[in-house]
């Protein structure tokens, strides 16, 4: 048996940055080398003037948010099971701010975008928000080393307590 993928059709976005466009093959260039355990491989990309796909690992269960919303799935998600997911995607954004060349920022995460493999291992997908930081840049104003730290933390504060909410939300 091959391998199987997930191919997902791409769409011009209204800035021109779509498929096809240098700041987009840059971005995919970068996505391509990102190599971790909590986030999708990307495997390839199949560009043409009419139609653009992005060619990625595919994961048995789908995505957190389906798994959630049926109850059989959901009731299979134990707290030691959940605990894990929010661990893994923990572990997917620290690699991906911190220890990639350039930091991405994902800028879309949702119970959508997190997958579970068979055994509800985690990855993360769908970087079409996703930008990449310069080692010099900002996504807010102020001043580097200035920034208030409830606003440089924000996104790890409140990421575990949106996803316990999620999983409190949908327990049977």
């Amino acid at each position: 048996m091959g391998l199987v993928v997930a191919v997902k059709k791409l769409h011009p976005l209204e800035d021109g940055a779509g498929p096809g466009s240098k700041a987009f093959m840059d971005e995919i260039s970068e996505l391509s080398e990102v190599r971790h355990r909590n986030i999708v491989r990307l495997h390839g990309l199949c560009s043409h003037a009419r139609h653009s796909f992005i060619i990625t690992e595919y994961l048995e269960r789908g995505n957190l948010s389906k798994v959630l919303s049926e109850s059989k799935e959901a009731v299979k998600l134990d707290w030691v099971r959940r605990v894990n997911i929010i661990k893994g995607v923990a572990n997917a954004f620290s690699y991906l701010h911190h220890d990639c060349s350039s930091p991405i920022v994902h800028r879309d995460i949702s119970s959508s975008n997190i997958l579970l493999d068979l055994e509800y291992e985690v990855r993360v997908s769908d970087f079409g928000t996703a930008r990449l930081l310069k080692p010099d840049s900002s996504n807010w104003t102020g001043t580097y080393g200035y920034v208030a730290p409830c606003i440089a933390f924000s996104f790890l504060f409140l990421f575990p307590f949106s996803l316990l909410k999620k999983f409190t939300l949908n327990v049977c």
